[in-house]
């Protein structure tokens, strides 16, 4: 190996570029109003729609300056994995699967039934 050895960067940690002559892209700040009063500053793009509502760090959520509150819309209840299965299967015929997978995993364990 020779004497001298080559340095070089890590990589991803520098970049070589400089940040001369970029600019970055137009911005807009809008405030939205907690009911307590807290004031919070969101900073979006100036192409951006702005959401009516916002929630806090804290986790209250603000209403826009300027707006009002938007009508709450009604949520689709979530639906869980039972409600799925209930819609592909009785529960009778979910109590047969299920004896039947029972008696399977006790014959291949070698329990008695």
């Amino acid at each position: 190996m020779s004497d001298r050895s080559l340095r070089g960067m890590r990589l991803g940690a520098q970049s070589m570029e400089t940040e001369q002559g970029v600019e970055p892209a137009p911005r807009q700040d809008v405030e939205y109003v907690c009911e307590d009063g807290e004031r919070i500053t969101v900073t979006f793009s100036a192409e951006a729609d702005i959401p009516a509502t916002w929630t806090s760090p804290t986790g209250k959520e603000g209403v826009l300056v300027d707006g009002s509150k938007p009508d709450e819309t009604p949520e689709k209840p979530v639906r869980t994995h039972w409600d799925m299965l209930l819609e592909r299967r009785s529960e009778e015929e979910l109590e047969e699967i299920l004896t039947e997978r029972l008696k399977k995993l006790r014959e291949r364990r070698g329990e008695t039934v």
